[in-house]
């Protein structure tokens, strides 16, 4: 799927979570998204992860709300009052990213609203793949709406991308975090969806995911000679990652276990 690519037309309002400082901005297609500036202080990797950690999750048909990419003009800087959202604008022209918003959803409340065993335990086997730190009981990254449930907030994901070091080596570790996955009691059959989830991440798939990653996302300080190897390297890294046995996946049953 290629995402679409929207223009900002207004800046709403700050959602004053976390330290990215995201904003509900309206497009020129009269949509409301949640944006994720490039210019915030986690920089356009956290863009990236948002990307292709999102659209994996598409992919094995889990509920993620539609991506777009979104052009920033630098001029809606004038209008903003608060001079740290007139720099976030500025620092973030030209392509950023947002999720479509959802209006009255909720926090996701795994006391007031639990999911059934296959929906957690596809959710933990994805985090787990993507290497997601950020959906425990303390930030869920999970919203309820329409009585659905829905993930967003991936910029936390592929954290191996902040070192580059021995990225092959990264993929086939285990990933101890899913411990604190807040879905981990309820994900009683992971074993049971590991091929059904394996099954749509394909070498093109994900080659077309990377292949999507704006250039101005890929520049700085990195160690690639050009824009296609940097993505390349996304793909080798979630193709190795795939490879049997699924180390991620042994370690969340084991640490499923450990909650029994």
């Amino acid at each position: 799927m290629t995402l679409r690519t929207v223009t900002a037309t207004r800046y709403v309002t700050p959602l004053r979570e976390g330290g990215s400082l995201p904003a509900i901005v309206e497009a020129d297609d009269q949509g409301l998204y949640v944006l994720k500036f490039r210019g915030a202080g986690q920089g356009p990797k956290a863009l990236i992860a948002e990307l292709l950690a999102g659209e994996i999750a598409r992919a094995c048909r889990l509920p993620v709300p539609e991506l777009v990419l979104v052009e920033l003009d630098p001029e809606l800087a004038r209008t903003e009052p608060d001079p740290e959202i007139q720099d976030l604008i500025r620092a973030s022209s030209g392509l950023n990213l947002a999720l479509d918003y959802l209006p009255g959803a909720v926090t996701f409340d795994p006391v007031a609203w639990q999911p059934d065993a296959e929906l957690a335990s596809r959710v933990v086997w994805f985090d787990a793949f993507v290497t997601n730190v950020d959906r425990t009981a303390r930030n869920t990254n999970l919203l309820v709406w329409h009585r659905r449930l829905w993930l967003i907030d991936h910029g936390a994901a592929l954290y191996f991308h902040h070192a580059w070091d021995d990225p092959q080596a990264r993929a086939r570790q285990p990933f101890t975090a899913i411990r604190d996955h807040v879905l981990l009691p309820f994900a009683s059959e992971l074993a049971a969806v590991d091929a059904s989830m394996s099954a749509p991440i394909t070498p093109g798939l994900v080659a077309g995911l990377a292949a999507q990653i704006p250039e101005s996302w890929l520049c700085g300080d990195t160690p690639f000679a050009t824009a296609a190897a940097h993505r390349q390297a996304y793909v080798d890294y979630l193709l190795a990652r795939l490879q049997s046995p699924h180390a991620f996946v042994e370690e969340a049953i084991r640490a499923r276990s450990a909650l029994v």
